[in-house]
């Protein structure tokens, strides 16, 4: 079992930077697969990013690209977003969830946080 805790959201200008983290329980943390997912109001939720549980892999939605840095500390059991460059486009509620096997595409992860708010104002 592994429970999920996301921080690190809030109010930021266009342009601006975040670092959201999410906290992870459970001391299979470091065998998973872990990502990042977002959910604009009125849309469905949609991948941003995902490394393996060693950090030798990842993979960014194209919209994050160049933008975006996913990053794990599996001594913390915690996996990073940095966001930089933010984008009103960028607002929305974001997940972490982990899964045993890192896929490029997958969506059947087996654990969600709870989600925090990220609002970038133009």
């Amino acid at each position: 079992q592994v429970q999920l805790v996301e921080s690190g959201g809030g109010l930021v200008q266009a342009g601006g930077s975040l670092r959201l983290s999410c906290a992870a329980s459970g001391r299979t943390f470091s065998s998973y697969a872990m990502a990042w997912f977002r959910q604009a109001p009125g849309k469905e939720r949609e991948f941003v990013a995902v490394i393996n549980w060693s950090g030798a892999a990842t993979y960014y939605a194209n919209s994050v690209k160049g933008r975006f840095t996913i990053s794990r500390d599996n001594a913390k059991n915690t996996v990073y977003l940095q966001m930089n460059s933010l984008k009103p486009e960028d607002t929305a509620v974001y997940y972490c969830a982990a899964r045993q096997i890192y896929r490029i595409g997958a969506k059947d992860y087996d654990y969600w946080g709870q989600g925090t708010q990220v609002t970038v104002s133009s």
